[in-house]
């Protein structure tokens, strides 16, 4: 489906360059940062592109990589990461003197919608389900300790099925997908208003989620 929504934006005149992703000055976080300080955390929304942005964002995140994660195959690339079992992902490298991997919890369950086991919006399959991916035994139980608070406010009305899994290899993926957001700006938001994502997380959280 995300697929039919760029040749929707196509057919309306929107041309925008692929830029490689360099970690430029542009807004993004350097990824030539010292990253012996750093960890990692790794999370699947649905479409990656939607995923950079929130954590990016954030004070003490030094990059967000979009990727594929979950499946059986090597070297998976756009064309046959589904085939291979894998999801769209990213891998956040954060400090966390700056930030916590609680506080990145709290901003993933803001971009998605837990109860959908089936995909995420107008992206259907398996490729495009939610999971939280644990690097490390106290990754996980803050990720089900996240979960379960979630889970007892009833905000979404069903079960949260988002799983909370061992984290595979992460394969990174093509340099046109990353900073999606900020490389095609106007794409970008013709995707996400067509997507239906913002409609629903405003309906959840409010406007200001």
């Amino acid at each position: 489906m995300r697929i039919f929504w760029i040749l929707i934006i196509g057919l309306l005149g929107v041309v925008a360059a692929q830029n490689a992703f360099t970690g430029n000055d542009q807004g993004g976080k350097s990824m030539k940062e010292n990253t012996a300080k750093l960890e990692k955390a790794i999370f699947a929304g649905g479409c990656f592109w939607c995923m950079e942005k929130p954590f990016e964002q954030l004070e003490g995140v030094s990059s967000v990589i979009s990727g594929y994660t979950g499946g059986k195959t090597r070297n998976p690339d756009y064309g046959n990461y589904a085939a291979g079992g894998h999801i769209e992902a990213v891998e956040i490298h954060f400090d966390p003197a700056k930030i916590s991997y609680q506080q990145l919890l709290d901003v993933y369950w803001r971009q998605v919608d837990p109860t959908d086991a089936g995909g995420q919006f107008v992206d259907r399959g398996h490729a495009y389900t939610t999971a939280i991916f644990y690097l490390n035994e106290e990754q996980q139980r803050l990720a089900e300790e996240s979960k379960q608070t979630l889970e007892k406010k009833g905000l979404f009305g069903k079960p949260l099925v988002t799983p909370i899994i061992p984290a595979a290899e992460f394969f990174a993926a093509e340099e046109y997908h990353q900073d999606y957001y900020r490389n095609n700006p106007v794409r970008y938001k013709y995707y996400r208003w067509g997507s239906g994502r913002d409609k629903f997380l405003d309906k959840i959280w409010g406007v200001k989620h």
